[in-house]
């Protein structure tokens, strides 16, 4: 087993994450390559090491249809959950 696939594991809500963090490989690679954090702030901020991030993020692309087949799963849970969900300015003091 590679050390990559080693840290980064899949008892979350069948969401790759870290091992042993809440901490999954879609929020890390979001962080960085969405919101353009360097992968030494992501570190810092979640108080993780900084090659723990870059192998998420190469989790990420080694596994393209993986990860694909995980977002279009949240995409429709968020669908279906829609109605649920309250608009901010519905709400009053």
């Amino acid at each position: 087993m590679s050390q990559v696939t080693k840290r980064i594991v899949q008892e979350l809500h069948d969401e790759p994450h870290l091992e042993g963090r809440r901490i999954t490989v879609r929020f890390l690679k979001e962080q960085i390559e969405e919101r353009g954090l360097d992968p030494r702030t992501v570190a810092d901020r979640h108080d993780l090491d900084v090659a723990d991030v870059y192998r998420a993020l190469t989790y990420y692309h080694d596994h393209p249809e993986e990860m694909r087949t995980i977002e279009r799963r949240r995409r429709s849970a968020i669908e279906a959950h829609a109605h649920l969900a309250t608009d901010p300015d519905d709400v009053r003091d």
